[in-house]
């Protein structure tokens, strides 16, 4: 039984359990070596010293004037020097020694005691692990089993799938040794047969979040913000932040010195580049800014469709923007949360005039039910050309002909945004104006002829 001491005393210095833990184990383990020798365990009482360490083990022993069994009776004169007015039949409690505990208990003790230790520190560790699920944690390579690799945690294992290895997701193959760090998202705990399995990832968006809060102290203490992720992992991220105090760049901190802050994220995660985008609560503007490194010309949001933003780029910026194989379009649109429309300016220019034709061929239509002979009060005729407004050169009036727009009835009755795709807004609120002018005073000298 000194070996069972022995034991206790190693593995209290190998663990960070509780003292209550292990007093409770030992006597566990006590009580059933106590059964196996006595056959019983009713009325065994163990006593442990939490202070010096020592055990002592009493058990019931009935008083009698020939013993006949030492595991159960006592002799009266023996009781007599325990209990001096002892008797016979009675039942007394009796100090066992320890050392009179045969190697079968003892060995039975140390078995019951291991499994009682392991039992406890499997729950410590199950509950460790459950308040951390979501949590970024620290682990090294221990090896590759069936290609998912076993990384080792404090105090236990934890499993990185294969299908959760961000290298994995861009197509390149892992190529981790024995010892290398990595920093996982604990994604799931479990307490299987096979004992604890703990889930690990390198491929969520959580990975890329927690990766910034631990190097971007701001974000940390949340004067800046991460609104939103898009990722393929492995290849390329769109982080979208914002800065809760007046005078912070977002972009800025989180770049930090030199990129000193962006590129130890980057080197984490083995080199995934990580683009940083300025979030803004107008979705045109916050689309605008996702779609970088491409140069937008305009966006807005449909008027026709929920949750769509149509963008327009120059032309030699549509690749650019729509990114190789639609990666950079995708993601802002994960980003966003919008329907990103993309054209080019020529294609813009293209559907305007086809809508304007479209629009002119039926007003032209309406023009043809109309009265034909309209003139003045004085019968001469009215003037309906727009070169006549002021600010309407050859260049301009062919540009609004090819739009649509061939007369000034055309562009009085036009809405400004209409003129403003075509010539820009300032120009366009002043013709319009000019029009309206012109045709309003043509109305007045105007009346059908009803003779």
């Amino acid at each position: 039984m000194n070996d069972l001491i022995s034991t206790v005393r190693q593995m209290m210095g190998q663990t960070e359990l509780s003292q209550e833990i292990f007093i409770d184990a030992i006597e566990s383990a006590l009580m059933q070596a106590a059964r196996r020798r006595y056959g019983t365990t009713d009325g065994i009482n163990i006593e442990i010293d939490r202070d010096l360490g020592g055990i002592r083990c009493f058990v019931p022993k009935k008083v009698v004037d020939i013993m006949k069994s030492y595991a159960k009776e006592i002799p009266i004169e023996e009781a007599r020097l325990i209990k001096p007015d002892a008797v016979i039949d009675e039942i007394i409690e009796v100090e066992a020694d320890l050392k009179d505990f045969g190697r079968i208990e003892a060995a039975t003790a140390r078995q019951i005691l291991a499994q009682k230790i392991k039992d406890a520190e499997k729950e410590q560790v199950l509950q460790e692990f459950n308040d951390r699920v979501g949590e970024l944690v620290t682990g090294y390579v221990q090896h590759i089993e069936n290609r998912n690799i076993i990384l080792e945690l404090d105090r236990t294992e934890g499993v990185l799938p294969y299908s959760d290895l961000a290298e994995f997701s861009s197509h390149s193959r892992p190529n981790y040794r024995r010892g290398d760090a990595l920093k996982c998202l604990v994604t799931s705990v479990e307490d299987t047969p096979h004992g604890l399995e703990i889930q690990l990832s390198r491929a969520g968006n959580g990975l890329v979040a927690q990766l910034f809060e631990l190097e971007v102290p701001e974000v940390e203490d949340g004067l800046v913000e991460i609104k939103a992720i898009a990722r393929d992992p492995g290849d390329r991220s769109k982080v979208a932040v914002h800065s809760n105090e007046p005078g912070i760049d977002p972009v800025g901190t989180c770049v930090g010195i030199r990129g000193s802050r962006v590129r130890a994220i980057v080197e984490e995660l083995k080199g995934e580049k990580i683009e940083l985008i300025e979030w803004n609560a107008d979705p045109t503007i916050f689309v605008k800014n996702s779609l970088q490194p491409a140069k937008i010309a305009r966006a807005t949001l449909s008027e026709t469709e929920d949750g769509v933003v149509k963008v327009v780029v120059p032309d030699d910026q549509l690749s650019l923007a729509i990114g190789k194989r639609g990666q950079n379009v995708r993601l802002s649109a994960r980003l966003t949360m919008h329907r990103i429309d993309i054209i080019s300016e020529t294609e813009a220019v293209s559907q305007l005039k086809a809508e304007m034709a479209g629009v002119f061929s039926s007003k032209e239509a309406k023009d043809k039910s109309r009265p034909a002979d309209v003139s003045t009060l004085d019968g001469s005729p009215v003037v309906n050309d727009i070169t006549e407004i002021h600010g309407i050169g050859p260049k301009t009036a062919e540009t609004l002909t090819t739009a649509g727009f061939t007369s000034i009835e055309a562009l009085a009755e036009a809405e400004v945004a209409d003129l403003a795709n075509v010539l820009g807004e300032n120009t366009a609120r002043r013709i319009h104006q000019s029009a309206r002018a012109l045709q309003q005073n043509v109305d007045e000298q105007t009346s059908p002829d009803t003779e």
